[in-house]
């Protein structure tokens, strides 16, 4: 019992050897790389897959810059079935034709040429198929008026090789239109408006390699529409209305078939015995078609495929098991298909995929054993780096801190300020809080950028999908919405002023509490519905890697879009229209009284300059949106919007405001350089210990006035006809609210 319990261990062991030892001499080298990796050659030695293609010579033997052109499909087999059998037979054929330039078919038409036995009557307005010697190997009939191909039009032409009938206005194929061709190998019908092909049309084609019929309305082939194409290679049926494929197997009567081509048809499924003959077939296209559907095992019986391409279709989901039989799988393209529940597992049978290519770049952390995985980036991140670019990396913790750093200031020192209107140092406050929520959602995008580093491609999907992301893209809209939302509140309230002066129109403390609270509870709603509804949203912030919903992107629900649409292109430009809008009335309104009174124009002369600065801060907003309403357009209309964009605007363009704005409303404001001025002068007194008592000094530190100078306001000015205190409210308040911009 112990001998036979040993015997099995060692032949337990033993096996695993082998089977070590021989993925060991698969992965080339003797060099076993783990996952992310690729070895260099023959070199003891392994690289991250980012590193494939680089332009740069990282293995010291060019090894990794190596095979970066994606080689599988129509050149590999071009290679394959011209290059080796038949290129003496082509080397033989062009030094038969270069030493015979005499015509060999005897008379022709006067609107075609001939060079020994082959005939060339392109572009001569044709309108019949001409008659020529029967001997002939090559017609080229294209950009002619042809119409029909009728019965045994080309029975005489036993000899014939090569026939070009593309760009014409063929509508109808005779099913004997091609009886007698046994010796053709080529036949051109692309570019024509044929809409059906008979069953057994090409029976006598017993030696046709190449079929192509693209760019044209057939709505429905059967395998009998092939019968007799034994010997076919290449089928090209792309541009076609094909709405189905044949729920019988296709390629039962062409054993041969190595490549198939149904790019731009309007398939929507593909079953399981479609492909079932498909034995021989080492490339199928089926792109752009409107696949939504892909049944179990739809290519179980395509073992020796070399190239896949189902990229742009409307696949709502790939089975885990749906590629397990595409064991010589080489090159494998599902750009454009949004793959939900994308598992590592969908990929590792694929040992020999050396080229994969993605909608997302965060997708390829899920086939880390493929060489050369596309995008590797997305303009936003890269395989490596949240930030792809290394200044937005430097940049975001530059701009995180100059935003939160300046907005944390103004917070502190604003309640050191004694001023006449507290209701407008409230406003302040509650912008520097909404705009110190863009620094705090830059911090956030910049510690998980560090936490990533060298390895995002790794945690990028999840990232996207994390609680994280969703919290972090919803404090930055919240940040955006208040901040503009705020502004055209100041706007309003400034416009009232300058263009109703003497309306007793004073805002009360409960009412500009009230507008402030009603604002930032608008903007929680903006900010967190999205997270509210998965099913109708979807993962609305997680769209890329810094979880801004920017633009559109076409994986989003119809409902997610809407919502994005009315934000960005309802809200805010209806916000900054009404902020373009006040400050033209102000200016007007100044202009139209320019005339009156010395002491009102006097008056207005103040709230213009204060006025002036105001609008500047706005219209850095204003600066700052511009590019995003132009982006939101351009992405409503359907506009590819390279990544890259998407990332300089929210790191530079969004925030940029955010960090300005403590240094508009406070660092630069008459009251702040009075209190440099003070604490510099208090500095000196106590360095040169002079006698304080003598010397002049300043009010108490950190004590503001925000107010004109007494000897600039008239007695007028300060006790106004019109409406006593409430005119000082409408007129000199609003002087003293716009002078802690000066």
């Amino acid at each position: 019992m112990t001998s036979d319990c040993c015997f099995y261990m060692f032949l337990l062991i033993g096996t695993k050897v082998i089977h070590d030892s021989l993925e060991d001499d698969v992965s080339g080298g003797g060099v076993r790389c783990p996952l992310g990796y690729f070895p260099c050659g023959n070199i003891t030695k392994c690289l991250p897959q980012q590193l494939h293609c680089n332009g740069e010579d990282d293995c010291g033997n060019r090894a990794d810059e190596d095979n970066c052109e994606d080689n599988n499909g129509w050149s590999l087999q071009f290679d394959k079935h011209y290059t080796k059998d038949k290129y003496n037979k082509l080397k033989t054929l062009y030094a038969f034709q270069t030493k015979t330039p005499e015509c060999l078919a005897g008379a022709v038409p006067g609107e075609c040429t001939c060079q020994g036995l082959e005939i060339f009557c392109d572009a001569a307005k044709l309108s019949a198929v001409p008659s020529v010697s029967a001997n002939i190997t090559l017609m080229s009939l294209q950009r002619n008026l042809l119409r029909k191909l009728s019965a045994d039009i080309f029975k005489k032409y036993q000899d014939l090789k090569n026939l070009y009938l593309q760009n014409n206005k063929i509508r109808a194929v005779s099913g004997r239109a091609f009886k007698g061709l046994y010796n053709l190998t080529k036949l051109y019908l692309n570019n024509n408006k044929i809409i059906s092909l008979k069953p057994g049309v090409f029976e006598d084609l017993h030696k046709l390699e190449w079929l192509i019929i693209e760019n044209n309305r057939i709505n429905r082939i059967s395998p009998l529409t092939f019968y007799g194409l034994k010997s076919l290679i290449l089928l090209e049926m792309m541009n076609n209305s094909l709405a189905r494929l044949p729920d019988k197997p296709l390629c039962q009567y062409m054993p041969r078939l190595n490549w198939l081509d149904l790019e731009g048809n309007h398939i929507h499924h593909v079953r399981n015995i479609t492909f079932s003959s498909c034995n021989s077939l080492t490339v199928l296209v089926m792109r752009r078609n409107k696949i939504s559907t892909l049944s179990e095992n739809s290519f179980s019986s395509l073992q020796i495929l070399d190239e896949l391409n189902l990229s742009h279709n409307p696949i709502k989901k790939i089975q885990i098991d749906q590629f397990d039989f595409l064991i010589k799988l080489k090159s494998l393209s599902l750009e454009g298909i949004e793959i939900a529940d994308i598992q590592r597992r969908m990929f590792r049978p694929l040992k020999n995929l050396s080229h994969i290519y993605f909608k997302k770049f965060q997708y390829c952390g899920y086939a880390p054993h493929v060489r050369s995985c596309k995008p590797n980036t997305d303009g936003i991140s890269s395989l490596e780096n949240l930030l792809a670019s290394i200044i937005q990396r430097v940049f975001v913790w530059v701009v995180s801190a100059i935003t939160c750093f300046g907005n944390i200031f103004v917070i502190c020192m604003r309640p050191y300020i004694r001023s006449e209107n507290k209701l407008h140092a409230i406003s302040i406050m509650s912008l520097c809080c909404a705009d110190c929520l863009m620094g705090i959602y830059l911090f956030v995008i910049g510690a998980f950028d560090l936490k990533y580093r060298g390895e995002y491609n790794k945690h990028a999907q999840l990232w996207m999908d994390s609680i994280h992301c969703q919290l972090v893209g919803s404090l930055a809209i919240l940040s955006t919405e208040v901040s503009v939302l705020l502004l055209t509140y100041l706007t309003l309230e400034k416009y009232i002023c300058i263009v109703y002066p003497f309306r007793c129109l004073r805002p009360r403390k409960c009412r500009t509490i009230s507008i402030l609270i009603l604002i930032w509870i608008i903007g929680f709603a903006v900010a967190f519905i999205p997270l509210s509804n998965k099913d109708f949203f979807r993962n609305y912030y997680g769209t890329n890697g810094v979880c801004f919903p920017l633009h559109s992107e076409q994986s989003e629900s119809s409902g997610s879009q809407i919502y994005s649409v009315v934000i960005f292109l309802g809200v805010n430009l209806a916000a900054f229209l009404i902020i373009v809008f006040s400050y033209g009335s102000m200016f007007y309104s100044v202009h139209q009284t320019a005339i009156t009174a010395t002491e009102i124009r006097n008056h207005i002369k103040k709230e213009m300059i204060l006025a002036k600065r105001f609008f500047f801060i706005v219209f850095t907003d204003a600066l700052c949106w511009i590019p995003i309403f132009i982006l939101k357009l351009l992405s409503l209309l359907q506009v590819e919007i390279p990544g890259t964009i998407t990332s300089w605007v929210v790191i530079f363009i969004l925030p940029i405001n955010s960090a300005l704005n403590p240094l508009l409303y406070t660092l630069t404001t008459r009251p702040f350089k009075e209190m440099i001025h003070q604490v510099w002068y208090n500095y000196r007194q106590r360095r040169s210990k002079r006698d304080r008592s003598s010397q002049k000094t300043y009010g108490p530190s950190f004590i503001w006035v925000e107010m004109w100078p007494i000897h600039e306001i008239t007695p007028k000015h300060k006790k106004p006809a019109l409406c006593t205190d409430s005119s000082d409210a409408s007129v000199t308040t609003q002087s003293t609210r716009l002078n802690s911009f000066t």
